[in-house]
């Protein structure tokens, strides 16, 4: 299916390309890597920068101080992070936090929240996951009602960015069987934060809750929250990562067709060779398939369509095990220098691993989607 972008889109497609090539090459990965402790300040500045061009209210309503851009903008922007592996909030921040916010938050908490989110001037995440594998079910945190607000207490494993943020929406069970999410800050008595590195060298960190105090209307959407709020996340979450593993495995194709072409062996390319023309062509069949399923997914979250659900699993899915083959196969096809350290194809192997996980795997998005499909 080909996709047709209107003028608007193809201006900010531009925008966000030359940004991530010229500010957060891949190399900047290895910056961040050495010396994880400056990630916070190095982000941070890369943040505003992003925030002036408008990126960080992209799903944000006008009425609120964004651009009300949709997911196909937010989407490019993802896209063209991962042609360069850039470590950005705008996963956690934007499409997880800020649209948790904006669907089910009352209207104080809007008008307190997403102004400061679209300006650049607050960083949030979302902190959820408690064990080895994606799913609300392992949930075992606990909001105890008190007097002027609530009590919280349990752990979360794998908080992207919790090094970074200012706040966390924390999510936790309610002693009436529901769930809810709470605004979490970073200074508030109980928290404890306990960093670590992932694979592909961006920092997270595990979350201890403590009998962390918080008032009110910290509940996000107050009592009248329903329970929609989890799949409307892990749609938008789906949506965009695969968006983000997209652009960095048709990065990973682009960089390995490059080496073939100029790669001489036996005097001659050895792109010339039909074995390996025929691996290439097989990738670039994969990736053209991955492109359609993303920007459906993400048409269908702008468009509010009763199949989004559906459409993000499908992508996530699809693009988790394409940008797992596509890094593996740039690997094997580098030859020796695709196994080194000092090579940058190695670091979209480390991601593909890191990002197939996040958010459901795709036997869970599979799963997921057969269940809505009512198999």
């Amino acid at each position: 299916m080909q996709w047709e972008w209107s003028d608007e889109e193809k201006m900010l497609r531009t925008a966000a390309e030359d940004f991530f090539r010229k500010k957060v090459p891949v190399n900047f990965l290895r910056e961040v890597r050495s010396d994880p402790n400056r990630y916070p300040d190095l982000i941070r500045e890369l943040w505003q920068d992003m925030a002036n061009m408008g990126w960080s209210g992209i799903l944000i309503p006008e009425a609120y101080g964004g651009l009300a851009f949709g997911f196909r903008g937010l989407g490019m922007i993802m896209e063209a992070a991962g042609h360069t592996l850039a470590p950005t909030p705008l996963l956690a921040s934007v499409a997880c936090a800020g649209s948790l916010i904006e669907t089910i938050g009352l209207d104080s908490q809007k008008q307190e929240m997403l102004p400061a989110l679209a300006e650049g001037r607050t960083l949030l995440t979302v902190a959820h996951e408690e064990g080895d594998r994606f799913g609300s079910k392992s949930c075992k945190a606990r909001a105890t009602p008190e007097r002027e607000g609530y009590k919280l207490q349990g752990e979360k494993t794998m908080v992207i960015d919790g090094t970074l943020v200012d706040g966390f929406l924390v999510l936790a069970n309610l002693p009436t069987g529901d769930q809810a999410w709470f605004l979490v800050a970073r200074r508030d008595d109980g928290l404890e934060l306990k960093p670590f590195q992932l694979l592909d060298g961006r920092p997270a960190c595990k979350l201890s809750l403590r009998d962390v105090r918080v008032p009110a209307q910290s509940r996000l959407g107050g009592e009248a929250a329903d329970g929609t709020a989890q799949d409307l996340l892990l749609d938008s979450a789906s949506a965009c990562l695969s968006a983000e593993m997209f652009g960095a495995a048709r990065e990973a194709f682009q960089m390995t067709l490059a080496y073939l072409k100029q790669r001489v062996q036996f005097g001659v390319p050895i792109g010339s060779f039909q074995a390996l023309q025929h691996r290439m062509a097989q990738m670039y069949s994969e990736l053209e398939l991955c492109q359609t399923v993303v920007q459906r997914a993400l048409t269908a979250l702008d468009q509010r369509d009763p199949q989004r659900s559906a459409w993000a699993s499908l992508a996530k899915a699809k693009t988790a095990e394409v940008f797992q083959h596509v890094a593996r196969e740039a690997i094997q096809l580098h030859g020796g220098i695709g196994m080194t350290d000092e090579h940058p194809i190695g670091f979209f192997l480390k991601r593909a691993r890191i990002n197939t996980e996040w958010y459901g795997s795709p036997a869970f998005h599979r799963d997921r989607y057969a269940r809505l499909h009512g198999f």
